[in-house]
């Protein structure tokens, strides 16, 4: 009964199931009376379903989070962790500000990596829009609140996308002579990072985290409702795709 009542509200109550279920019943009334453009309509229908489905949102991230897996043996002289989203004035233990789930992942990983090494890390990502937080700063704040010493921390808060990652952290590492980096990003963004790192002349060492589904598909039956959260995974991977295509374009 439980698992009836869960596939009925995400199905009919809450979008996008609330959509297509409604774009489905426009699809049939307009089909009963022979209106011209339902097949537009229900191939459009259809098209939200699959995009909106885990089963076919977790394909499309699985493709991008299985090009590259975590070296057994770490090795670098300085871990390099891209932001990924911040609040601004949301109250944490240390300061305001918290990292969104993304980057929060990724700073679990850059210190476990440091905890490992004992090498310094580097935190890259700025103010991106007014409403949203300082990450470097942010992050230099949990990472301290972690037992992390100030001394090992490198706060880059300059960049607003992945080309400044990459551009202002090749002027860290040629200052401070760190030629190993350790890149540190969500799984799903490892291979744009990594091309954006080549085309300023970085050989990094990619250690994928923060995994939006598992390595391997294993099939259940929930896997065919529509869900809002495997929607946003189609978009993240085609914005990813499509950051692809601009690395290698321009």
């Amino acid at each position: 009964m439980l698992v009836l009542i869960k596939f009925l509200y995400i199905t009919f109550l809450l979008p996008p199931g609330l959509f297509i279920a409604a774009m489905t019943v426009l699809c049939l009334w307009l089909y009963r009376r022979k209106q011209h453009g339902v097949w537009a309509l229900a191939i459009l229908t259809g098209l939200l379903y699959l995009i909106s489905t885990p089963l076919v949102g977790d394909y499309l991230m699985r493709s991008l989070e299985n090009r590259y897996q975590p070296p057994p043996h770490v090795s670098g002289d300085v871990i390099v962790m891209l932001g990924g989203g911040a609040t601004a004035d949301t109250p944490n233990v240390h300061g305001t500000g918290h990292l969104l789930g993304f980057a929060a992942n990724r700073l679990l990983t850059a210190a476990q990596l440091h905890y490992i090494t004992g090498v310094p890390i580097i935190v890259s990502g700025g103010q991106v829009f007014a409403n949203t937080g300082k990450e470097a700063e942010i992050a230099e704040h949990i990472l301290r609140g972690l037992g992390i010493p100030a001394n090992k921390i490198i706060v880059e808060g300059q960049s607003l996308n992945t080309t400044d990652n990459a551009k202002f952290t090749k002027m860290i590492l040629d200052e401070q002579g760190f030629s190993r980096p350790i890149l540190v990003t969500s799984a799903f963004h490892m291979e744009r990072s990594v091309a954006q790192f080549t085309k300023y002349n970085m050989a990094v060492t990619p250690y994928p985290t923060d995994y939006q589904t598992n390595t391997r598909f294993i099939f259940e039956w929930y896997q065919l409702w529509p869900r809002a959260d495997a929607f946003y995974n189609t978009q993240l991977v085609i914005k990813e795709y499509l950051g692809l295509l601009a690395v290698s374009w321009f």
